[in-house]
């Protein structure tokens, strides 16, 4: 036992439970910082929202799951480095916002598409896939992400301590980003459940997938 950890000391690389980042001082204040940004409105809300009105809650799980996967990752690979790539290829940042904003009208046009009396069951809701893909296309969440990592993390932290500080942030954005989706996707859920007449809830559900092309706009303020 002694030996093993004589060894670890040596090799010069502490134990999972020796590693002391500075991260309580800042876990509340990333924690609140990145629950504004998930439970106020945008794309991902509103995709949410329109799907949980015209598919259901439970159709509406993929979705769901996918932001909660696809944005935590992106807090990894960009607090781990991979956001240096735009300094060496800044058109690069551009171009996703084009792309971006072509994926936001797919994905309302498919959601418009599915209120179609002719639909009838046949368009499916946004995958698992498709909604970790967009998180890479999502301004808001590049917004967010950069902002919290350039905020809340320690200056000057390396090693393990910079990975576990790194490791801990990913983890509470996961925990904060699904009940916030939650929320938004009940809230269609009962915005259906309370209109009886197909053709009003189908003008609630154009509405809100007219918002969600409206969002586009945000991409190039």
């Amino acid at each position: 036992m002694h030996s093993g950890n004589a060894r670890c000391r040596i090799a010069g690389v502490p134990a999972l439970w020796q590693v002391r980042a500075a991260l309580p001082e800042q876990l509340l204040a990333f924690s609140l910082f990145t629950l504004t940004g998930a439970i106020t409105p945008g794309p991902n809300n509103m995709i949410a929202t329109v799907s949980g009105a015209t598919f259901g809650f439970r159709r509406t799980l993929p979705q769901m799951l996918g932001v909660t996967v696809g944005y935590p990752l992106m807090v990894a690979a960009l607090g781990l480095g991979l956001g240096e790539v735009f300094k060496y290829l800044p058109w690069l940042h551009g171009a996703m916002r084009y792309i971006g904003a072509a994926f936001l009208l797919y994905l309302a046009w498919k959601l418009v598409r599915a209120n179609a009396p002719e639909a009838a069951g046949s368009v499916k809701p946004v995958g698992f896939l498709e909604a970790v893909v967009f998180q890479w296309l999502n301004p808001k969440a590049w917004s967010i992400v950069l902002g919290a990592i350039a905020a809340f993390t320690t200056p000057g932290l390396t090693g393990s301590a910079f990975v576990w500080e790194i490791a801990v942030f990913t983890i509470v954005s996961a925990l904060i980003t699904f009940p916030s989706l939650t929320i938004w996707c009940l809230f269609g859920v009962a915005i259906s459940s309370a209109l009886k007449d197909e053709k009003k809830r189908r003008v609630v559900n154009y509405s809100l997938a007219a918002i969600l092309v409206l969002s586009i706009a945000f991409l190039f303020l």
